[in-house]
């Protein structure tokens, strides 16, 4: 197995959209292949990434 990722972002996106579809992924993905959520700001562009295990 390895570690995979997918990020959410955007300039025109609320925060609560970028939660959401990182919300919808990783119900989609699986508890246990759910590895962690993060999030970071930079110059007014919100980022959620989803880590998670792949084969």
């Amino acid at each position: 197995m390895r570690v995979a990722f997918v990020k959410f972002g955007g300039i025109f996106i609320s925060w609560e959209e970028l939660f959401q579809q990182a919300c919808d992924f990783a119900t989609k993905i699986g508890k246990d292949r759910l590895i962690n959520i993060s999030h970071s700001e930079n110059h007014k562009k919100g980022v959620v990434t989803v880590w998670y295990w792949t084969e």
